[in-house]
């Protein structure tokens, strides 16, 4: 009977486990591919949050570092700066593109080439300052790739 309470209990905490990381959705994910030398990249993808929610932070062991990043219009300059996260609304996907919100990769560690796989870590904040991990395989795909291309 111990065992029995025990295992429920174990599928219980799984499936609760499984419910979280089911909270924020991440819709095609992709690296853009770099010349051997180059040292950042950028990440982009759409995510779209259950309940109201914040991008806090991302990681991968192929960079040194991971900011979160913003594109904006700067008088007659667009200029890209690190931000602190991107909020997601609860129920409205977030774009993360070029021009946008997205993720550098910083001192990359290797060239990323076209075709691989490049592990990401988001984590990401929900209104109760809980954090949750969202651990994807993203695709690397060719320098000249544009998502808008690809619709």
């Amino acid at each position: 009977m111990f065992k029995r309470i025990l295992l429920l209990a174990g599928a219980s905490l799984l499936a609760s486990h499984a419910f979280a990381q089911a909270q924020v959705s991440v819709t095609d994910p992709w690296i853009r591919a770099t010349v051997p030398a180059q040292k950042a990249t950028g990440a982009f993808m759409q995510l779209k949050a259950a309940k109201a929610a914040r991008l806090v932070a991302a990681s991968t062991p192929a960079a040194g570092r991971v900011e979160i990043h913003q594109m904006e219009m700067q008088g007659q300059t667009m200029r890209m700066h690190a931000v602190d996260g991107i909020d997601l609304p609860a129920g409205q996907p977030v774009n993360l593109a070029s021009g946008g919100y997205h993720i550098m990769l910083l001192d990359l560690k290797r060239q990323m080439k076209e075709g691989e796989q490049v592990p990401l870590t988001l984590t990401v904040q929900g209104a109760d300052g809980k954090r949750e991990s969202v651990n994807l395989n993203v695709p690397v795909k060719p320098l000249t790739y544009s998502a808008r291309n690809a619709h």
